[in-house]
């Protein structure tokens, strides 16, 4: 018990030091003969919108998925939060909020439900998440949907209710992995304010994508093609850099190249 409460004190101290919210170097991972992810190495400022841009099997939700401690890299280092991404993934995991690509929320529970299973996840009681949920509803709107089963609700909703769950604990770093792979412009557009929000607020918001024009919502991104970053800059600094009009025609040319 005296050496886990060593470490615990430990993780207080290292945790959130330094300029970066992420950092990472090399970070390579493998799966028998195949690389998924090729020695990446990158920063995320804190604060920042931080997108990952790439087509499926660019190795984008490896890499966000080694970074939030759900997988061990092959090798390389990083760290989220000041926290090792080897050797302190527990950690990790209980700082950060997480958003999987696939809806991971219980469909036979309601709304409420939900937001209370997952706030207690994160060693929150009924009270606290319940102030929580109200003040959060003025940016997600969750009261006129709280007590309906999530099963029955429509993408744009659940998209919202994930986003809340997967910030009730007021985590300094937000994981997004294509969020809003299954919704409707418009929701995608609300989707996209909403992160803004958060942002502005201090959170640090790091996002994959495969959708060029989201590209344009992010502070900086990184462009990723069969496991590399093959380029990362703000979105006007990547367009000025190939004197091109669209994050869009960049990414064609960098993938036909």
């Amino acid at each position: 018990m005296k050496g886990a409460d060593k470490s615990k004190n430990t993780d207080r101290q290292t945790a959130g030091q330094g300029p970066h919210a992420v950092t990472v170097r090399d970070l390579t991972r493998t799966f028998g003969d195949f690389v998924a992810v090729d020695h990446v190495s990158f920063d995320v400022r804190k604060g920042e919108i931080f997108g990952f841009l790439g087509a499926n099997g660019a190795g984008k939700t490896t890499t966000i998925k080694m970074l939030t401690g759900l997988l061990a890299p092959s090798s390389g280092s990083g760290t989220v939060d000041g926290l090792d991404i080897v050797s302190q993934r527990r950690a990790i995991r209980s700082r950060i909020g997480y958003m999987s690509q696939r809806f991971s929320l219980y469909d036979d529970l309601k709304v409420e439900e939900n937001l209370f299973f997952f706030g207690g996840v994160y060693g929150l009681n009924r009270a606290q998440v319940a102030g929580r949920v109200a003040d959060l509803e003025g940016m997600l709107s969750l009261s006129a949907f709280a007590r309906r089963v999530t099963g029955s609700l429509p993408p744009g909703q659940k998209q919202r209710l994930a986003l809340a769950c997967a910030i009730l604990h007021r985590p300094a770093i937000l994981f997004l992995d294509e969020p809003t792979g299954a919704v409707d412009p418009i929701a995608r557009r609300y989707f996209w304010d909403l992160i803004s929000t958060l942002a502005g607020g201090g959170t640090t918001v790091f996002v994959t994508t495969h959708y060029m024009d989201e590209a344009e919502y992010c502070h900086r991104l990184s462009i990723m093609y069969a496991g590399r970053i093959v380029e990362i800059d703000s979105p006007a600094g990547i367009k000025k850099k190939y004197n091109m009009a669209s994050v869009e025609d960049v990414f064609i040319h960098l993938v036909d190249r």
